[in-house]
């Protein structure tokens, strides 16, 4: 396992140290920023009596990443860390949260069981894929979100008369929030996964007809069900002028080409996973550095963290 940065929070937030896991050094750099503490290599870091916060995506390599958990929770519990909190800003497995075949594993619940084996003790996640998933812990989850901070980067590029799309009927409670904070109407379309990278739509339901749309998710992945909410919506007489906003880049190789298409305006994403858009014009990265310094400071002095994502 490759060193990992530490923060040394002091101060207000206590005796605390933040370890950054491989797939999040940026935004564990910006958490120290915001916390106007230094980040500095992590070598033998003692952290007895101490509560450890891993900073880390499980994003793809998914594998890779978890073990890189797993492995600093491990060696933190062994040197007698007070207790160890686990920043999530991206969960995989989160959708395999189901079994769809008598044969097939549940793999959010076999990691949440890894998870705890490992020693940690408090997971901070944001905007998990099914709700379900904080069930599958027996340990406490704050499960933040960026809807927030994603509908104020979206209001400058808001047209007059905009409609709030949702892609499927299990993102209509994240649609009617982003309608609520941009004072907006809400469609939604029914789909029909086929597989875990493909999807069908079978009807819109709302007024989108000569509207400007904004889709919302929680993830992008290949792209698929975007682009084929578009071609629904331009189908049914959208304007054909989108704006895409969703949490988790996952950004699978042919997302772009999918993706490729000149209605899109701009596509605006977080850095839950690191996303290199210097060379996509398209899309516009909001940074989730100051949600998860404030989740940090407010799990060491004991605050309610209900506000948090408001706040920022």
């Amino acid at each position: 396992m490759k060193r990992s940065p530490v923060i040394d929070l002091e101060g207000a937030c206590g005796e605390a140290v933040i370890v950054s896991g491989s797939a999040s050094r940026e935004l564990a750099l910006t958490i120290g920023q915001l916390l106007q503490v230094e980040l500095r290599a992590c070598t033998q870091e003692p952290v007895r009596g101490r509560r450890v916060f891993i900073v880390q995506s499980s994003c793809p390599p998914v594998d890779q990443h978890l073990m890189e958990v797993f492995g600093i929770a491990d060696a933190s519990r062994r040197a007698a860390a007070s207790g160890i909190t686990w920043i999530a800003p991206y969960f995989g497995y989160a959708r395999s949260d189901k079994r769809r075949g008598r044969r097939a594993a549940m793999m959010g619940r076999l990691v949440a069981d890894f998870i705890e084996r490992a020693g940690i003790d408090h997971v901070i996640a944001l905007d998990l894929h099914s709700q379900q998933v904080e069930g599958f812990f027996h340990i406490p989850l704050e499960n933040l979100t960026a809807i927030f901070a994603l509908a104020d980067a979206l209001k400058s590029h808001l047209e007059t008369g905009s409609v709030i799309v949702s892609p499927d009927t299990g993102r209509m409670k994240m649609a009617s929030a982003y309608a609520s904070l941009l004072g907006c109407p809400v469609a939604v379309l029914h789909t029909e996964r086929l597989n875990g990278k493909k999807t069908v739509v079978s009807k819109v339901v709302g007024e989108v007809r000569a509207k400007p749309c904004v889709i919302i998710d929680d993830m992008i992945s290949t792209g698929g069900t975007i682009r084929n909410a578009i071609e629904t919506l331009i189908q049914a007489g959208a304007t054909q002028s989108f704006l895409i906003a969703a949490s988790h880049a996952v950004f699978t190789p042919e997302a772009r080409k999918t993706l490729n298409h000149p209605s899109i305006r701009k596509i605006i994403v977080t850095d839950s996973i690191p996303v290199a858009s210097t060379d996509w014009p398209q899309v516009k990265v909001v940074s989730l550095g100051s949600i998860l310094a404030g989740a940090i400071r407010r799990s060491m002095t004991g605050e309610s963290m209900m506000t948090l994502c408001e706040e920022q």
